[in-house]
């Protein structure tokens, strides 16, 4: 196995018997999410190790080839639903670096059954490229602002041990980078297939919002309580 991903650590106790790896969005970092730690509270929950892994540098398409921390590349007709073309190496490549992740988790004694993956646009896509394809149960999926990759081959390569998984997803109804109907049609699809998606949508744009924090942590308490 390759090295890992750096990323930043924060354990809510000690000896934490759950994880949630959060993954960014585009051009931002691990730190993006940090202060989510102490805005979801969770009270009741056990202790969780929460992992923001760093994504690699690359040049980004939709961004004039700037290089930039990314999962994978964009290029301009990704975000309007109208191409083909999603980047499947680094995709790939980052699924491959998130589920090393996981296996370091299950190695530090976290069980498989207690690891969430989230993430936020980009970071949502990987999360739900890695999850439902992950062969180890996990707890849940966290998809925010976000859709599905490379959809067309899940159904040959989706995982058993994931097929009913909870997944959570959530969309800014006037979100102009990753449009809301993308959101909705990666959640239909994902419905059809079994998968059992919780659907939350917000009077936002590409954001998160007050509400919404409170929802994810509602569902994080009782998933892994």
């Amino acid at each position: 196995m390759g090295k890992l991903l750096d990323a930043i650590e924060i354990e809510t106790g000690k000896n934490p018997s759950a994880s949630v790896i959060w993954m960014h969005g585009l051009g931002a970092d691990g730190n993006d999410f940090v202060p989510f730690v102490h805005e979801l509270g969770l009270p009741g929950a056990p202790a969780i190790r929460f992992v923001f892994p760093h994504a690699p540098m690359r040049p980004v398409t939709i961004n004039g080839g700037a290089v930039m921390r990314a999962w994978y590349d964009v290029t301009f007709g990704d975000l309007e639903g109208k191409s083909r073309q999603t980047d499947e190496r680094g995709v790939r490549e980052s699924q491959a670096g998130i589920a090393a992740l996981i296996e370091g988790e299950v190695r530090r004694g976290v069980g498989s059954d207690k690891i969430v993956l989230a993430g936020f646009s980009q970071g949502g896509a990987i999360a739900l490229q890695t999850g439902l394809r992950c062969p180890s149960r996990l707890a849940g999926v966290v998809a925010l602002s976000t859709y599905l990759p490379l959809a067309e081959s899940l159904p040959q390569e989706a995982a058993s041990a994931n097929q009913g998984t909870p997944v959570f997803m959530a969309h800014g109804t006037f979100d102009p980078v990753v449009p809301y109907l993308m959101g909705t049609g990666s959640r239909t699809f994902l419905a059809g297939l079994g998968y059992p998606v919780e659907w939350h949508e917000y009077a936002m744009q590409h954001s998160v919002c007050l509400e919404e924090i409170q929802d994810i942590a509602k569902w994080l308490t009782r998933i892994l309580r």
